[in-house]
């Protein structure tokens, strides 16, 4: 199975390649833009709250705790890597398209 090209797999979990759309009309993980998965949160790009949205959905999706997920790159940003523990590709790819 060909991985999409936002997911890289390591060793001990996986990357995820987000770009990241704040204020939308509802929390959701919308389709792939190139080389990252666009992710829509209803929260503003204020005080982390965004980021905090983006953890949580991912979260809930992925059936795995919120500190599995850590924003390694893009904190201020709307292009984000997320690194996600305790989860292969293929499962991450499997449960994104879910």
């Amino acid at each position: 199975m060909s991985l999409p090209k936002y997911i890289r797999p390591h060793e001990s979990g996986v990357y995820l390649a987000v770009k990241v759309q704040p204020r939308a009309s509802k929390n959701e993980i919308g389709e792939a833009l190139g080389d990252e998965l666009k992710i829509k949160v209803t929260a503003p790009p204020v005080d982390a709250a965004a980021n905090q949205a983006v953890v949580e959905l991912l979260a809930d999706k992925l059936d795995c705790s919120r500190g599995n997920i850590q924003i390694v790159r893009g904190q201020t940003s709307r292009h984000k890597t997320l690194f996600i523990s305790g989860k292969t590709a293929n499962e991450l790819s499997r449960l994104l398209q879910g």
